[in-house]
């Protein structure tokens, strides 16, 4: 910074507060909804699954993004969801979405791999689905749902089959038969989601022909678990509970998010106080906030698209910085630095 803009940085703090407009919008934040109670005292001894529990929110939003799909140019194409949630003794509670995104590889023969969101330990080749959720933008959705509720953990995957086959394929079996020893309670929710006319005659609301299959007009999802040692998969029977989908926020910003991933993850990895959270109004926005030493200071980032935005927070004022740096990481740094030299 040349003096100059030093005198004009502290100047500017002193009249900031016009600028709070869009750093101060309201935040959706996963910790709006009522948090789960902390982990048991004792570890559970894990049974296997006799069912899986959708929150409501869970189920419209696979429902609305698969029908959405369908009206794309890319309805001849897989696409799929990481599901989050708690693994209870002898249930999967999912309540979160995590969609594979628009950087996926997808085709009707395609196997491929979920890389970003496998838990630590787990070997990406040995781990494969019909949809190669591509970007990272699954890892860091997940670290920012679970900035809230540390027990959300990767339950399984739902993808989609573009004909009428509504079981795994061969190909799933292979892989996931290797992937599931390494999640909590060695066994996975599994959700294959067809298109198919059979399900027509329920238009108006969803319903249920079998306990782990789920209808909306031509929409089909048929639920199956997958446990370690298995031969097969087998239905896995269907319930509902209200309740959030706490990656919904994300959902409407999930190609900032894509584009940005990499290097908020890096972020993420060096800077153990940042948090990201979801700018809510017009124009949804991600929000990165890194506490500074100081307190009540902080550099905020907010990231609309491809529109990167700096501001230093001291006490109740904000201070848009004249950054222009479309790396975040990069500019972070570039900030940091800037303001060791002026201390």
């Amino acid at each position: 910074m040349t003096t100059s803009w030093k005198h004009a940085l502290v100047e500017w703090l002193r009249h900031a507060r016009d600028l709070l407009v869009d750093v101060s919008r309201p935040l959706v934040r996963p910790d709006d909804h009522a948090v789960p109670p902390p982990f048991p005292s004792r570890p559970i001894a894990y049974d296997r699954l006799r069912r899986v529990l959708l929150t409501d929110d869970v189920c419209r939003m696979l429902f609305e993004e698969y029908a959405a799909h369908q009206a794309g140019d890319r309805r001849e194409e897989e696409t799929g969801w990481v599901l989050l949630g708690v693994r209870e003794k002898d249930e999967a509670v999912v309540l979160a979405t995590l969609p594979a995104g628009a950087n996926r590889d997808a085709g009707e023969a395609h196997e491929a791999v979920v890389l970003a969101t496998l838990p630590a330990g787990v070997d990406p080749d040995a781990s494969t689905a019909h949809v190669w959720f591509r970007s990272e933008g699954q890892a860091i959705a997940s670290r920012i749902v679970r900035q809230s509720d540390k027990r959300l953990v990767i339950l399984g995957v739902v993808h989609t089959h573009p004909g009428s086959l509504r079981h795994p394929s061969d190909g799933d079996f292979q892989g996931d038969s290797r992937w599931v020893p390494q999640l909590r309670g060695g066994e996975a929710v599994f959700d294959i989601g067809t298109a198919d006319a059979a399900c027509a005659e329920g238009t108006a609301f969803a319903y249920q022909p079998r306990p782990h299959v789920q209808c909306l007009g031509e929409l089909r999802f048929s639920w199956y678990a997958l446990g370690h040692g298995d031969r097969k998969y087998r239905p896995l029977p269907v319930e509902y509970t209200i309740g959030p989908d706490l990656a919904r926020p994300l959902h409407a910003v999930w190609e900032t998010l894509e584009r940005h991933s990499d290097r908020i993850d890096r972020l993420y990895r060096q800077q153990a106080g940042l948090r990201c959270e979801v700018l809510s109004g017009p124009k949804p926005g991600l929000l990165l906030t890194l506490p500074l030493a100081a307190n009540g200071e902080a550099i905020r980032v907010v990231l609309r698209d491809e529109s990167v935005k700096y501001f230093l927070q001291r006490g109740g004022d904000v201070l848009e910085v004249g950054l222009s740096d479309d790396l975040v990481d990069r500019g972070v740094y570039l900030l940091l630095a800037e303001l060791a030299g002026m201390a």
